[in-house]
């Protein structure tokens, strides 16, 4: 029996950054707010809360006075800040640095002297984080589109200005940007930006090769991963025994029966422990059945 962890899965740059800043600063303090879950893992989040971090939502930061408070990576828009300027917050700002480029592109964008009303539009999941965080650099006047299917909403007698969420799928945006190219106006200026972070695009053909290599695939993700969506798809469409699981609980006896190669392997916002868990259980519950 095989069965191996995928080496290039576990938390991206961003990820790890903001929770090394959480932790430096709960063994300093034992407690620290954060604004909406540090990673998109309930597992590392409930590590994490059991360390003195209390995830907070928006409308409580508007009642929080003269406390430390950690901006995750995935960004916040600039009402965040003046929040916390009135009410006398220290932020501990751990947004990505791929992430706070984009923001800074977007907002320079919309505050273009050549062009007074841009017509931004951003290839994200409406209500993500990170997607709030860029709209909010517009005075959320930007154009929020998930799909190829909703780029009926842009006006294409407008230059258009097309950025991307840091997450999504390079090969969508691609599709995105031909399909607008045949729309525009042709005094239209178009301008599209690939602002995806190589550190999740570059996994896809590493991580459809590591499902191909094994008979089953568990790919351990939280719900609420954008990234992890994308990833096991991509397993899926190479490996199509594979499972998606939020922790070694939901692993299936029945999935183990006559397999002689496990891949382990899991989104950017899975912690390495996790994964190990799994790996753990897997070969305790071989063990029993052995």
């Amino acid at each position: 029996m095989t069965i191996e962890i995928d080496k290039g899965s576990g938390f991206c740059f961003g990820v790890t950054t903001a929770i090394r800043k959480a932790e430096e600063e709960l063994d300093k303090s034992g407690s620290l707010y954060c604004l909406g879950d540090i990673v998109h893992n309930s597992n590392e989040v409930e590590r994490l809360r059991k360390k003195g971090l209390e995830t907070i939502t928006h409308e409580q930061l508007n009642h929080l006075h003269n406390v430390k408070v950690l901006l995750r990576a995935h960004g916040e828009p600039p009402e965040t800040y003046a929040i916390a300027r009135r009410n006398g917050i220290e932020i501990i700002d751990a947004t990505c640095p791929v992430v706070l480029k984009l923001q800074q592109r977007i907002l320079q964008t919309y505050n273009s002297h050549d062009n007074p009303h841009p017509q931004i539009v951003i290839y994200g999941k409406r209500g993500h984080a990170e997607v709030n965080g860029l709209v909010g650099q517009t005075r959320s006047e930007a154009i929020v589109i998930e799909g190829i299917d909703e780029i009926d909403k842009i006006d294409y007698n407008r230059d258009i200005y097309l950025y991307s969420q840091t997450t999504k799928s390079v090969q969508e945006f691609k599709r995105i940007v031909e399909e607008i190219d045949k729309r525009v106006n042709g005094k239209v200026e178009f301008k599209s930006f690939d602002t995806i972070c190589r550190s999740v695009a570059n996994r896809i053909p590493q991580i459809r090769q590591f499902a191909e290599q094994h008979q089953l695939i568990l790919f351990v993700a939280g719900d609420k991963s954008s990234n992890g969506r994308i990833l096991f798809g991509e397993c899926l469409n190479f490996n199509p025994n594979s499972h998606l699981i939020s922790n070694e609980t939901e692993i299936d006896d029945r999935w183990l029966r006559d397999i002689s190669s496990i891949g382990i392997c899991g989104a950017t916002s899975t912690p390495m422990w996790l994964m190990n868990k799994v790996k753990e259980c897997v070969e305790q519950q071989l063990g029993t059945e052995a």
